[in-house]
Formats: C-alpha cells, sequence, structure tokens
C-alpha cells in the first residue's frame, strides 16, 4: 500500500523581502509538520502555486485547480495539485501593493485573471488575494486530487458541518493499492473505494502495470491542438535531445501537452530536466544548455523570442517553431510515411471514406480517452519496428551480484540496414536509450506490452505493412489493452463529490480560510501510522519471467544489392581463390584474385571469406608460406578498406582472431603475424570498436562459465531449458538471476569472483591485441599516428565516461623511465599505452573489476607494449631480408627531342577517375584502370606508363600525360592501392587539357620522393623565368635560366629593329599579292616515307598516342629576314589583301586612299601592347595619334584591323574608353575655344579622329558633317535588289532589304548565302545588340519606317563598349556615330566557368549517385552561355559591317573579349580567314601582334600564379569549333586544327604562344633570328612551321568536307 497524498499545504499571498510591487507566497500551515522518512518535504512549492507571480486582483475570480510537477534530487517526480481561490485582501497586504495600482491591474490581468472571464467586481479599491490548496503527492490520480481539494474548499464555501481538521486528516493517511491490480485476488484488492469523511466516495483504480504511462486523454488533446506533423516533430526532437518549449494560456493544458509527450516516448523514459509549469521567476532556466521539456505561460512569450536553440510549440495558435540552427531528423523511411497515414486513419476515420459514392450512414467514432489509447499504440508500434531484434545486440557482460548490459550499437545499425541514418543514430546514442538497455535488458524481469510486442508481434506488423484496415486493427487491439491497464474496472461505481454552487467564488465568504488545528491532524495522523505499522509490510507483487528475446532482427527496408549483389558465383569464386591459396595453386589463384577483390566489394563476399579462413585455423595458429600469407593479408585488407570506424557489419569483428593467427616464419625464432600488415585501417584505432569487442568476448566467456559444469546443477530444479548449444548468453543470466535467491552466500561470492576473474583475464587478453593492432611493425614510422587521426588525440573521439588520473600518471611514467632513446618510438609506444589504459579504465569500471586487479592492469600495460615493440624490432629486421616481391618492369616513355627527365620513374598505380573509358564504359569490355607502373616527369611533361593490374586484360600499355605547363589543380589524397589495398599517399593532378592523373604511390616511394616529386613539379609549372621554360631549353646548348643571348652584338637594338620592320614592310607593300595555292594533300605513297631527319613527336590528348613525324623540307624563306619580318610582312600583305593603305611619308601621301600604315608604333612608344606598324585613317597626323591614345585604356587607341570588300565598312578595335574619353565623345561639336586644357585637346583629337574614320567611308566622305536622310544614296535607303557584284560568303543572315520587313526574324545566321545587303536598317540591329526595344517611342535612329520618307537613320559608326563606363552619358543624335552599351563577363568569370567545366568533363571521383549528371554540371557551368553571348554579338557586328556601318569594339582593356570579337566576325565575314593560311594570320595579327596577354592568361611564371588560368583564347577557339560544327563545308582546315592549337596553346612547347606582346618578344629575340644560326636540321621553335611539316607529312589538319572557295579575296 501506498499513502495518497504526502503533504498538504496551504500558500497564501505575503509581501516581497525587498519591498517591491509584487508579492511572494507564504505557507501558512503544512500538515504533517515533520518530514516523512522516505519522503522529504520539497522545497519552492510556493514558486509553482502562482506561476506568474503573486499578485492582488480588482476582481474575484473562480478557483482554479492545476498539476504542477517538481523532481527531487533522485530524479523522483513529486505531482503538486494546485486549487487557487481569492479571498478579500487583508489591510497589510493592500499596504504593500498601494504603489503603481494600475501597473498592477495590467500585470494581474497578464496573469491570474486573464485566464479566465472576470467575475463581479467587489467593494470599489477593493483588492482580492490568491490563496492556494496543495496536495504533494508521489502518485498521478489527478482526478482524485481535483475532487479532494475541491471537497475541502466546497466546505468552506457552503459553511458544512464538517470539521476541516477531520477531512485533512483522512486525505493524508489514506492509502491506496500498489500498481498491479490483476496480480491481485479480487476486484476489492485492486480498486480501492476512499472516503474523507464529507459524505463523498471516490474509487482509486491501480493500473494492471506500472511501467505503462498514463495518459488519460492528454496524447489525444495535443495532436488535436498541433496537429500530426507538429507533435511528429516534437517527437523526434524529443528523441534526439533537442529542447522543448510549450506555450499556453491554460496552465493544466500545459500539464497534459507536456505529460502526453512523454506518454508517446515510451518504452523510452525522458532523464533530462521535465518541467511542465516553469515558474515565472525561474524563466532563466531556458537557458540551460542541456535538453529540456518545459511549459511556459504564454503572456511570457516575449521572454523566449531571443532562444536560439528552442522548439517552441503554440498549444493556443496550433504552431511549431524549429528555430534556423536547430536540426530534427526525421523517422526513417518507410517508417515516417506509414506512421503519418496510421495517425490520420485514427484521428480522421472518415478521410477514408470521403470519396464513396454511397458512405455508410454512421461512422463510428472512438472517445476521446480511446482515441487517446489508439495513437499511443501508433507510436508503440513504430519503437517495436525501430527497436526489432535489440536483444540480439545485448552483451551481457556480469550476472552477479547485478547484471551488466552493455548494447552494440554498430551492430544494430548495421543489421537493420540504417547505418546511414541520423534519426536512429543519435536516438542510440541518446541517454533515454543508455536507461532503456539498464532497464529492459535485464533478461529476468516483469514484462508489459512492450516486450509482447516486439517478441511476438513483429511478423504481423511486416505482413501487415500494405494492408491499412489490417494495421488499424492491429492498432485497436492495443489500444484496447492500453485502455484496459488505465481502467481495469470500468463497472465499478463512480465518483460521489459534494461540488460548490454556481457562482459560489462571487458570494462573500463569511470568513477567510481557517487556520487548521495542528494538533488534530497530526493526532489522526498518527493514529493512522500507528495502525499501519501493524500491518505486514507492502510488497509490490510482481511476476518475474524470462524476456523472450523476439525473431532475429532483419533490415527495416529491403533494398537493393547494388552493383555489387554477391550472387552464389561470386561466392564460390572467393571459396575457389582461397581453396587455390591453401592447396598451393598459385598461379589459378592469381587468376582469380581480380575478381576476388571485386567481389569483397560486398559484404556477403567479405563474411564468407572470414568464415572459409576461419577452416584453415587450427589451434588458434596457421603457418603458411611467403606467396600465401601474401595473398591472405591482400585480401584481409581489401576487406578491411571498407569498414568504418564502427565496424556495423562485423568484419573487423570477424577478422580480429585471424590476424592473430595466420603467420609466416621469417627465420628461426622470428615469425611474423598477419596483423602487422592489416594496421592501416582506421577501425583499429576506435574505442567504440574494441569496446564492443571486448564485452562481446567477455560474455561468451560468461556464458561458457555457467554452461560448463553440468554436474553442478541440481536435478531436482525441474525448469525445461534447451539444448546447451542453443541457449543464449540471456538465457543462461535468465536462469541465473532467477536462482540467485537461493544461493547460499558462499556461493554467491563464488560466483562474483569468477565473473570478476573472466571479465579481468579477458582485459589482459585485449591489451595484447590492441598493441598487436595498434603498434607499428617499425616503430619509428609515425605515419600510423598521422593518418588515423592520432592515438594522441583519441581521448576527444572516445566515449569513455570516466577519467582516472592513474592512466595518466602511468603512461606519464612509462614515457620517461622506460628507457626509449629514440623520440619518435617513444611517441607511438607512449601514445598506444595511454590508449589502452583508457580502454581498460572504461571497461574495467563498467565492468566491476576490483580496484586491485585494475592497478595491476595498468602496471602490466607498459611492459606488454615495450615487450611487443622488441618482437616487432626482430620481425621488421627479418622482414627487410626477404627478397622483394617482384612487380612489373617499368616502362619508359619515348620523350622528345630536347625533352629530359628531371624526376626518374616513382612507381605508383593509376586509379579509377571518374570516366568511364578507363573503366570498361558503358558499352563494357575490359577495365584498364586501377593500372600498375611509373610516372615520370620530365621537363615538358608528366607522364604515367604501366599495366593493368587486372591480368585478364591482357598485354595493354596504359599512357597518360600532359604538359607541366597544362596543370590547373594539385592536391593530395589518402587512397588504398588496388593491390595491396593498404591506404597510401597519393596525389590528384589535373590538366587544363582535360586530362587527369589520380595516383597512389607505392609503398617503396617514400613520402620524402612524393614531395620531391610535388616540389618539382610545382618548379616547372610556375618557373621564376619565362627563358627557363621548355619552349626556350629543347634543343639549345645553354643551360637553363640563363638568357639565349649574352653578347651585344648577336643580338640587334630595339631602333634597329624599327628600322628594319618599316624597310621590309616597304619591300612588302612593294610586291603585288599573291594569292596562296589551295592546301593539296599528299599522296597515300607519300604519307609512309621515313624522314631524313628526326622529328619529334606531340600528343594533343590522351587518346592519341604520339607518332614520328616529319616534314620532308624545311620552311625556308627566299630572302633570310628575322622572324620579326615575318610577322610584320603577312599582316602587312593581309593589310594589302585589304586594300587598306600603302606606307609613305605624309608629304607624298596619296589623296585617293583613305587608310595608310602608320610607323608610329614602330618604337613601341606609344602602345606596348600593339604591333609596330598600324592602320589609320589618311587624314590623321602621326603626333595626334600620341594625344588620341590618352583617351583609352593602357593607350589602345582605336586602329583598322579589317574592311569589308564590298560595302568598304571598317572594323575598329581599341581599349576601353576612361572617363575623360567618354565625355570627349558626345560633347558638342563647337569650335574649341584659344585656352583649352590638354585634356580638351586629347577629347577634340579623338573626336577628329573618329570623323576621320567616318570620312574615309566613300559613302560619307562627300556629306557635310552631320549623318542625315540626305546623305544617303537611294540604293542605301531602301534598295532590296541583289547586287550585282561578286559573290560573298558570309555566315550571317542577311537582314531583309524592304522597310516592310519587321515582322521577319532577325539576327539568325543559320544558312550560308549570297546576297546583297540593305543599308538601312543599321540602326536596327544596332539597338538590338544594345539591348533595346524597336517597338518604342521612335528615336532619332531607330523611328519606325512609317512613310516612304521617314526612315530610320544608320549611324556612320557604332561603337561597342562596356554598358558600365557609359552609364548616364546621352548622345548627341546628331553625331555621326551611335554608342552600343553592352554587357560582356568578365576574365574572372571566364576563370570560374571553365573550373566548373573541367569538374563536370572530368569529374575526378566514381560516385556516380550523389554527383549531378554531366548536363546538369554544363549547366551550372555557364561555359555555354559566354560562347552564345560572343556569338550573339559577332553576328550582329557581322550585320553592321554588311549594312555598310563601320564598328569600333572597345570592350574592356582592348586585349580579351575585344580580340574575340573582333577575330569571330573577321572569321564570318570573310571566308580567306577560314583557311589553314587565313586562320594562321588571323591568330597572328590579332592575337599575337595585338597583344592578348597569353604568359598572365596562361599563368605561365611563378609570377601569374595568384592570377590563375583564364582560357580567353580557349573560349575563341571553341566558338569557332561552334560554327565549325554547323558550317563543316566552309573551312578548310579540321576540327582537330582547333583542338591541336587549344592544346598547344598552353603547353609551352612551342614559343609562338608565349609572352604577352611583340615588345616583349622582341625583348627576348623570338621575333629575330640572326643569318645563319640554323645549323642542321632543329626542333620547331613555332607552332606553324610544326604545322607546315606535319601537313606535308599527312593531311591531318585539313578538311575533306571543304568545298568553299579557300582563298577568294574580296572584291
Amino acid at each position: 500500500m501506498a499513502r495518497l497524498a504526502d503533504y498538504f499545504v496551504l500558500v497564501a499571498f505575503g509581501p516581497h523581502p525587498r519591498g517591491s510591487g509584487e508579492g511572494q507566497g507564504q505557507i501558512l500551515q503544512r500538515f504533517p509538520e515533520k518530514d516523512w522518512e522516505d519522503n522529504p518535504f520539497p522545497q519552492g512549492i510556493e514558486l509553482f502555486c502562482q506561476p506568474s507571480g503573486w499578485q492582488l486582483c480588482p476582481e474575484r475570480n473562480p478557483p482554479t485547480f492545476f498539476v504542477a510537477v517538481l523532481t527531487d534530487i533522485n530524479s523522483e517526480r513529486h505531482y503538486c495539485a494546485c486549487l487557487t481561490f481569492w479571498e478579500p485582501a487583508e489591510p497589510t497586504q493592500e499596504a504593500v501593493c498601494s504603489e503603481d495600482a494600475a501597473g498592477r491591474e495590467e500585470e494581474a490581468a497578464e496573469g491570474g485573471s486573464g485566464r479566465l472571464s472576470p467575475g463581479t467586481s467587489g467593494p470599489p479599491g477593493q483588492l482580492f488575494a490568491p490563496k492556494t490548496l496543495v496536495l504533494v503527492s508521489r502518485l498521478d490520480h489527478v482526478e482524485v486530487f481535483r475532487n479532494s481539494l475541491g471537497l475541502i474548499y466546497t466546505i468552506h464555501v457552503e459553511g458544512l458541518s464538517v470539521g476541516l481538521e477531520t477531512v485533512v486528516g483522512n486525505l493524508l493517511t489514506c492509502t491506496i493499492p500498489l500498481a498491479g491490480g490483476s496480480q491481485l485476488d479480487s476486484v476489492e484488492d485492486g480498486v480501492r473505494t476512499i472516503s474523507l469523511g464529507a459524505g463523498d466516495r471516490q474509487v482509486i483504480q491501480t493500473p494492471l502495470t506500472d511501467s505503462l504511462p498514463i495518459s488519460r486523454c492528454s496524447v489525444a488533446l495535443l495532436f488535436r491542438q498541433l496537429g500530426i506533423t507538429n507533435v511528429l516533430s516534437l517527437f523526434c526532437a524529443a528523441l534526439t535531445e533537442h529542447k522543448v518549449l510549450f506555450l499556453s494560456r491554460s496552465y493544466q493544458r500545459l500539464s497534459d501537452a507536456c505529460r502526453g509527450l512523454l506518454a508517446l516516448l515510451f518504452p523510452l523514459r525522458y532523464s533530462f530536466t521535465y518541467v511542465p509549469i516553469l515558474p515565472a521567476q525561474l524563466l532563466e532556466v531556458l537557458s540551460t544548455p542541456t535538453p529540456f521539456i518545459i511549459g511556459v505561460n504564454a503572456a511570457f512569450q516575449a521572454e523566449t523570442q531571443e532562444l536560439l536553440d528552442v522548439i517552441v510549440a503554440d498549444l493556443d495558435g496550433g504552431t511549431v517553431t524549429v528555430p534556423e540552427c536547430v536540426h530534427i531528423p526525421p523517422l526513417p523511411e518507410p517508417l515516417q510515411s506509414q506512421t503519418h497515414s496510421v495517425l490520420s486513419m485514427v484521428l480522421d476515420p472518415e478521410l477514408e471514406l470521403a470519396d464513396l459514392a454511397f458512405p455508410p450512414p454512421t461512422i463510428s467514432s472512438s472517445s476521446l480517452k480511446m482515441q487517446d489509447k489508439e495513437l499511443r499504440a501508433v507510436f508503440l508500434r513504430l519503437f517495436a519496428q525501430l527497436l526489432q531484434g535489440y536483444r540480439w545486440c545485448l552483451h551481457m557482460v556480469r550476472i552477479h551480484p547485478e547484471p551488466v548490459i552493455r548494447f552494440h550499437k554498430a551492430a544494430f545499425l548495421g543489421q537493420r540496414g540504417l547505418v546511414e541514418d541520423d534519426f536512429l543514430m543519435k536516438v542510440l546514442e541518446g541517454m533515454a536509450f543508455a536507461g532503456f538497455v539498464s532497464e529492459r535488458g535485464v533478461p529476468y524481469r516483469p514484462t508489459d506490452l512492450f516486450d509482447e510486442l516486439v517478441a511476438h508481434e513483429v511478423a504481423r506488423m511486416r505482413a501487415d505493412e500494405s494492408h491499412p484496415q489490417r494495421v488499424l486493427r492491429h492498432v485497436k487491439e492495443l489500444a484496447e489493452q492500453l485502455y484496459k491497464n488505465e481502467n481495469p474496472y470500468p463497472a465499478v461505481a463512480m465518483h460521489k463529490v459534494q461540488r460548490p454552487g454556481e457562482a459560489s467564488h462571487l458570494r462573500r465568504a463569511p470568513r477567510p480560510f481557517p487556520r487548521l488545528d495542528e494538533g488534530m491532524v497530526q493526532w489522526i495522523v498518527d493514529q493512522a501510522t500507528a495502525k499501519m505499522q501493524g500491518a505486514p509490510p507492502a510488497v509490490k507483487a510482481e511476476r518475474r519471467t524470462t524476456v523472450p528475446s523476439g525473431p532475429p532482427m532483419t533490415a527495416i527496408l529491403e533494398r537493393s544489392s547494388g552493383l555489387h549483389g554477391n550472387s552464389a558465383r561470386r561466392l564460390e569464386v572467393v571459396r575457389n581463390c582461397i581453396s587455390y591459396v591453401f592447396e598451393g595453386k598459385m598461379l589459378e589463384a592469381k587468376k582469380l584474385l581480380p575478381a576476388v577483390l571485386r567481389a569483397l566489394k560486398g559484404r556477403a563476399a567479405r563474411r564468407c571469406l572470414a568464415q572459409e579462413l576461419h577452416l584453415h585455423v587450427q589451434q588458434n595458429r596457421a603457418v603458411l608460406d611467403h606467396q600465401q600469407f601474401d595473398f591472405v593479408v591482400r585480401m584481409m585488407n581489401c576487406c578491411l578498406q571498407d569498414c568504418t570506424s564502427l565496424d556495423e557489419h562485423g568484419i573487423a569483428a570477424a577478422l580480429l582472431p585471424l590476424v592473430t593467427a595466420f603467420c609466416r616464419k621469417l627465420s628461426p625464432g622470428v615469425t611474423q603475424f598477419a596483423y602487422s600488415c592489416v594496421q592501416e585501417h582506421v577501425v583499429w584505432s576506435t574505442p567504440q570498436f574494441w569496446e564492443a569487442m571486448f564485452y562481446g568476448d567477455v560474455q561468451t566467456h560468461i556464458r561458457a562459465l555457467y554452461l560448463e559444469p553440468a554436474e553442478d546443477r541440481d536435478p531436482s530444479q525441474g525448469w525445461e531449458e534447451p539444448a546447451e548449444e542453443e541457449r543464449s548468453a540471456l538465457d543462461v543470466a535468465s536462469e541465473q538471476r532467477r536462482l540467485w535467491p537461493m544461493l547460499s552466500r558462499e556461493k554467491q561470492q563464488e560466483l562474483v569472483q569468477k565473473e570478476e576473474s573472466t571479465v579481468f583475464s579477458q582485459a589482459i587478453h585485449y591489451a595484447n591485441r590492441m598493441s598487436y593492432l595498434l603498434l607499428p611493425l617499425d616503430s619509428s614510422k609515425s605515419r600510423l599516428l598521422r593518418e588515423r587521426a592520432g592515438l594522441g588525440d583519441l581521448e576527444s573521439a572516445s566515449n569513455s565516461l570516466v577519467t582516472s588520473s592513474m592512466a595518466g600518471s602511468v603512461a606519464e611514467s612509462y614515457d620517461t623511465e622506460s628507457g626509449f632513446e629514440d623520440a619518435e618510438t617513444c611517441d607511438v609506444a607512449g601514445a598506444v599505452v595511454r590508449f589502452i589504459n583508457r580502454f581498460v579504465d572504461k571497461v574495467c569500471t563498467e565492468s566491476g573489476v576490483t580496484s586491485d586487479h585494475l592497478k595491476g592492469l595498468h602496471v602490466m600495460v607498459p611492459d606488454i607494449v615495450q615487450m611487443h615493440i622488441e618482437t616487432l624490432e626482430a620481425v621488421h629486421r627479418e622482414s627487410k631480408r626477404l627478397p622483394p616481391i617482384q612487380k612489373p618492369k617499368l616502362l619508359r616513355p619515348h620523350l622528345l627531342p630536347g625533352e629530359e627527365c628531371v624526376l626518374d620513374g616513382l612507381r605508383v598505380y593509376l586509379l579509377p577517375d571518374g570516366r568511364e573509358e578507363g573503366s570498361g564504359g558503358s558499352g563494357g569490355g575490359p577495365a584498364v584502370l586501377p593500372a600498375e607502373g611509373a610516372v615520370f616527369l620530365t621537363t615538358y611533361r608528366v607522364i604515367f606508363t604501366g599495366m593493368p593490374t587486372d591480368p585478364l586484360v591482357g598485354e595493354q600499355v596504359v599512357v597518360r600525360s600532359f604538359p607541366v605547363a597544362a596543370l590547373t589543380k594539385e592536391k593530395r589524397i589518402t587512397v588504398s592501392t588496388p593491390v595491396e589495398q593498404i591506404p597510401q599517399d597519393g596525389l590528384h593532378l589535373r590538366s587544363c587539357t582535360f586530362q587527369l592523373l589520380k595516383m597512389a604511390f607505392d609503398e617503396e616511394v617514400g613520402s620524402e620522393n612524393a614531395e620531391l616529386f610535388r616540389k618539382q613539379l610545382h618548379k616547372l609549372r610556375y618557373p621564376l623565368d619565362i627563358r627557363t621554360t621548355f619552349a626556350f631549353t629543347q634543343g639549345s646548348a645553354h643551360t637553363p635560366g640563363r638568357p639565349p643571348r649574352t653578347t651585344k652584338d648577336k643580338g640587334p637594338s630595339l631602333r634597329t629593329l624599327s628600322r628594319n620592320l618599316v624597310k621590309n614592310a616597304k619591300k612588302t607593300m612593294g610586291r603585288p599579292h599573291v594569292t596562296r595555292k589551295k592546301y593539296n594533300p599528299p599522296s597515300y605513297e607519300h604519307r609512309g616515307q621515313a624522314p631524313e631527319d628526326q622529328e619529334d613527336e606531340i600528343s594533343v590528348s590522351e587518346e592519341l598516342e604520339p607518332g614520328t613525324l616529319t616534314p620532308t623540307s624545311a620552311l625556308k624563306p627566299s630572302d633570310r629576314m628575322t622572324m620579326s619580318s615575318l610577322v610584320e610582312r603577312a599582316c602587312c600583305r593581309d593589310y594589302q589583301r585589304l586594300g587598306l593603305g600603302t606606307l609613305s611619308s605624309s608629304l607624298s601621301r596619296a589623296k585617293s586612299e583613305p587608310f595608310r600604315i602608320s610607323p608610329v608604333n614602330r618604337m613601341y612608344a606609344i602602345c606596348r601592347s600593339y604591333p609596330g606598324l598600324l592602320i589609320v585613317p589618311q587624314s590623321v597626323q602621326d603626333n595626334a595619334l600620341q594625344r588620341v591614345s590618352r583617351c583609352y585604356r593602357q593607350n589602345r587607341f582605336p586602329v583598322v584591323c579589317w574592311r569589308s570588300g564590298r560595302s568598304k565598312a571598317v572594323l575598329l578595335r581599341s581599349g576601353g574608353l576612361h572617363g575623360k574619353g567618354v565625355v570627349g565623345l558626345f560633347k558638342a561639336q563647337n569650335t574649341p575655344s584659344p585656352g583649352q586644357s590638354q585634356a580638351d585637346s586629347s577629347s577634340l583629337e579623338q573626336e577628329k579622329y573618329l570623323q576621320a574614320v567616318v570620312s574615309s567611308m566613300p559613302r560619307y566622305a562627300d556629306t557635310s558633317g552631320r549623318n542625315t536622310l540626305s546623305g544617303f544614296s537611294s540604293a542605301h535607303m531602301g534598295g532590296h535588289v541583289p547586287s550585282p557584284r561578286a559573290r560573298v560568303t558570309t555566315l550571317s543572315n542577311p537582314m531583309a532589304a524592304s522597310a516592310s520587313r519587321r515582322t521577319a526574324p532577325r539576327g539568325k545566321w543559320g544558312s550560308v548565302r549570297a546576297s546583297g545587303r540593305s543599308g538601312g536598317l543599321g540602326g536596327d540591329v544596332g539597338s538590338r545588340l544594345a539591348g533595346r526595344d524597336m517597338r518604342g517611342p521612335p528615336q532619332a535612329n531607330g523611328a519606325p519606317p512609317d512613310s516612304g520618307f521617314l526612315r530610320p537613320q544608320r549611324a556612320a559608326l557604332y561603337i561597342i563598349g562596356d554598358k558600365a563606363q557609359f552609364k548616364g552619358v546621352r548622345p548627341d543624335p546628331l553625331q555621326q556615330w551611335a554608342l552600343v552599351p553592352i554587357e560582356m563577363f568578365e576574365a574572372r568569370q571566364v576563370k570560374t566557368s571553365f573550373k566548373k567545366l573541367l569538374k563536370a568533363c572530368v569529374p575526378g571521383c566514381q560516385d556516380f549517385e550523389s554527383s549531378p549528371t554531366f548536363l546538369r554540371s554544363l549547366e551550372d557551368s555557364e561555359w555555354l552561355t559566354q560562347i552564345h553571348k560572343l556569338l550573339h554579338v559577332s553576328v550582329m557586328v557581322v550585320e553592321l559591317l554588311d549594312a555598310g556601318s563601320s564598328v569600333l569594339v572597345s570592350l574592356e582593356d582592348g586585349w580579351d573579349v575585344t580580340t574575340q570579337v573582333v577575330s569571330l566576325v573577321q572569321l564570318l565575314s570573310d571566308p580567306f580567314y577560314r583557311t589553314l593560311e587565313g586562320f594562321r594570320l588571323l591568330v597572328e595579327k590579332e592575337w599575337l601582334s595585338f597583344g592578348h596577354r597569353f604568359s598572365h592568361r596562361g599563368a605561365h611564371t611563378l609570377a601569374g600564379q595568384s592570377s590563375g588560368f583564364t582560357p580567353v583564347f580557349l573560349q575563341f577557339l571553341d566558338c569557332v569549333h561552334q560554327v565549325h560544327l554547323q558550317f563543316p563545308m566552309e573551312f578548310e582546315f579540321s576540327p582537330f586544327y582547333l583542338k591541336f592549337l587549344g592544346y598547344h596553346h598552353v603547353s609551352r612547347r612551342f614559343r609562338t604562344f608565349l609572352l604577352d606582346s611583340d615588345y616583349e618578344r622582341i625583348e627576348l629575340g623570338l621575333l629575330y633570328e640572326e643569318k645563319g644560326e640554323r645549323k642542321g636540321p632543329q626542333t620547331c621553335r613555332s607552332v606553324w612551321e610544326y604545322v607546315d611539316r606535319l601537313s606535308k607529312r599527312t593531311p591531318v589538319f585539313y578538311n575533306y568536307m571543304s568545298c568553299g572557295p579557300t582563298a577568294t579575296c574580296p572584291t
């Protein structure tokens, strides 16, 4: 029997001790006055009686009732039932609150009275004080408490003739039966009817099972208030130890919500802070770092806003707010969706019938109490499904004197298939589950509904998953059992308790609540206590039994086995390979080994391997020869490499006995065990793994301890037992716990000592095992500690809760006094000793090992480690004498002439890198990767040569290489080698030529050699000087790093070069232009002839094998001119071809030619990034160009680079305008005043310069200086008849010629055809290019063609510039030029985009599932978006030029996007540039001579390393490639030509694409070769020279689909 109530307390309003306006609670009386011995009086009751604070109220409120919960230091909960009523305040109380009355009224309204409707007020100025009756109990009978306190209040209010002392005394002496009514003899024993002496009768029903929580209607109310999704979120939050805060204006709702949430957590018990009603004075508790479930009045919601990690559930508003920083893991699927659907069926049974055409007339809905139990039944089923089979993962560590049980979390997660599930992982690591294991893991105890559900109903739940009605039926069955537990005898009469009359609280009470007679109450209590002392002690009736384990666990979701599903064939391969190894058939075993290593990716094959190896172990030892040992170790390493640190699937646990069994003899007395070869795995340094292994072995030995002495059993004990082999450790423990009380004390002590000795011996055994696997074979190597995060840092990784200073002190003394001289050895040994000591501390403390044994272990561990180190030294010494394993012979690569090895071959394994070519591809085929070979570092390339590790692939040679200069990313990695399966250092190299090397260094390559490789690679990739690169050093005798020419007479001065430049250009212009003959491919019989001179080999991609190719003759100029004159001659020849003027003095200038070639930049004084000869208008003086250049960035002023042969419109290029240049471009054209500044002078010269460009066009030469409609010829106003000129092939779709062509599509260039061009639509194209809407208001250059007179005006010159630099500038509509502001990407955007493109094309990993698809990655890179924008702008410029308007491209600094656009425009407009010779000339002229910064954008030197690789030229080649794809018949060269140039513009093999301008090339002598310098055959220094040679050898660059004119000059 137990007391119904422990204490009765009367609490009233009292003044605050600090004199503040608020009051405080004062205990007027408490009964009994002395504390019970078994239950002391709880402190702080005054705060919980009025959680919102003690305040006076101007109105008399109705009585309130709620139950607060207090938790004492022993985690015992005390239920405090509080009934509060209001009485007129006494004068002393009113005096306390006489100040600030208005503020008090507000607070009172927010506090107690705000919850209920106020009654009529008393006399004016009358205040009412709260008074609370409190009942304190350890039992949870809310209705009985409500009735009892209500009866006391009724007696007082109604003035009944019953003594309050008698009622209180009877209440304190009332006893009720303990839980377990079904185990009692009769209904009267399970149901107690009590009366407090006031004519009342109350029935108290004891729950059948004490462990099942009592919820009444709280769960159903919680779901009604918050909904399914919110309650599930709170459920997961509470289980994963988050902070949960309930808000409501009702205290009873807060209590019910907290009660309901705890009921849902069953069978887990919430072990953190639990305060259903938190007083306002204790709100700082919400800032505690520990989890909690707390309820707070909604009036204090503002104080909870600053809580950043608290989940707030508003019961009144029905919302749950989860902060952004909090992540609540959901239930694992399919349990989440299944639970949600079942809950919806329970809460809304009409949902299933809502769509029926003929719904049933009546739907039976459950009562609120029954619905509450149905909801709890759903969560009970959920826990049964989650924890199904948990008893199979329990480790029985000790049976006597008390059970010690541990849970194997990793095995449970692995067998359930929930290793990666965040929810279950956090639940198993939580405090609630730890309590669950210690409480429910006991094998011999009373069982409840959950135990039966887990043991017997699992198969039914799995079968019912797809049948909702069956699930609902099962839920109802469980709900009935839960309901019966709370109401075992529903037929018993209900309560009969008097209640006060309606509005009784408004009547003026005759007197305040009286002070009770303490003596009388104490006499009643003493009388009852004396009577109880004579009664027999109350014993809780329990029926203990063996807890059933239930069926073995299964995966929660049957997942497909995937790529490595282990079929019977794969397991057979594993068995056969092992059989061949132990039979000595090494050749057959070697053939099967690659297939076995692939099969061991699956769990079944790994288990099969462990089982097969166990068969070959006899008496814990298996001695193998060297070959057998290598095979076994290799397969073990393959098994262990995929093991996580927790070993969820038990592979490391199965191999642990084997690594100490398999061995080989190195010499007499020296034996090497397998553990010395499998140490490089993270699982061995994980404390949780060793703890689980230790507990598992202890359980095995404890079980054997009680199964051994069969003759000791008492034959009279007639307990039917299963066979000895079938009985589990839990069964044995259950039997021993049943027999324990019957044993004598001596026998009990003997069993305890035996168990303790068993645990102690296992601790010694595991100290040895751990030293085997933690001490490296070479103890001087500290890589073991570095690779596995360091044993010295494992203090944080251990889950030990035991901290012993003994372990640290022993390890410390060991470090200082053990006599080790080698510092690194001491570090390794000391770390291992500390690791083992921490392990020993934890497991021995938890297992009850005596302190003497524990001290002995700490003394023993250093000796074990030292002894093992001495043994390993002998093993290490002898293992070095073994003949090395025969490895494949290194295949040396073919080097180019002049290419030298910097680092000779380092043995590496080339690993799969995410591309299908190396792994057989989607179409099958042999997997050439991984391959075993060597990596070579030369002055030019990184080269791998090797052979596949799979012998079934055949004798294939794997060669991969890329230029050192193309390296964009170098990353250290740690990977497992494919043969030994040991983690090794590796490198991940990625190049901008879309090649990848992912390699692991062989174990014979030390870390020093690997680091030397990285340093040399970095030194070659980023040299200090460009003259030390391969392009300069190949084939030359001078040492790298020294300039090629040091004597003055060898190299000419810049002045001499400039004179030669002008002189040779004049010679060129004096000769008539000769069109180059069309390229003729060599005949078939000449393609295979051997050359006379040895030529180098080339590779464009890793798929192309280098070949020996030589030309029949070298490029020999007719006259021995310098390289600079060759380039300038080519440019000048192109200028002559285009008719862009002559080179003449200013006095004898030919007036008929609009443009001339100016040598003003021959000394590179105006612009160092421009060529020496420039095309400028005839009328502009050379001395004016200096002033014009000041308006442009980098002094790159506008120069002509191409002219249309038909429309005579010119294409100009320049750098972007400075601010002063922008202002000068659009200022009014007034006569300059005499006092002009230098800036105004520059702006004026700029305007004159542009006017000269406009005047140079034939159709504008005779105009009056304004671009008006009268200045156009009729042919260009609206004529649409094609011009009878020669056919001009362009790659742009001509615009309509007529004015009515506005509805036709414009700007598309999908076909190639010849036509005339309309002249009246230039303004339209310019507006389209700038993004303006032509359908807007009429503008000067864009008026709609409404009549024959008003036609859109076309500007003579369009200036395409950056939108940002022209912001706010309003152009003058009367000027002859128009501004086209556009938005283009910057160089940094190109760099970022290329990085993403490279990652999409060369992923570098094999994780196909998690990585996005190739097309998605390609889209995210935005590379094609940039290509599209370049082509779009170029096509628009082509249309403008074809329509007769000149265009100036003035973007950024004039050497990136500007170069791309003008090059594409010329390629699209002029078929000459689509020939081999023309494309070479285009690149030389626009990219090399006009100063694209190849060295800067390619990061050729150490100075450019920070800027990174920016492939501007590669982007241009990609644009050409896109055009080539659409018009393959218009190009003389093949796409391979573009790939070739793209590869070698970054390779630094040729000097062509080095440095940033002609000025820098002349400084280094690249554009000059003295006569007679060439002596004998030499390697090609120019890419064009190599192309010429190769073209004479083979037509690899020729496009056989070409049918257009290859060298037609526009006329």
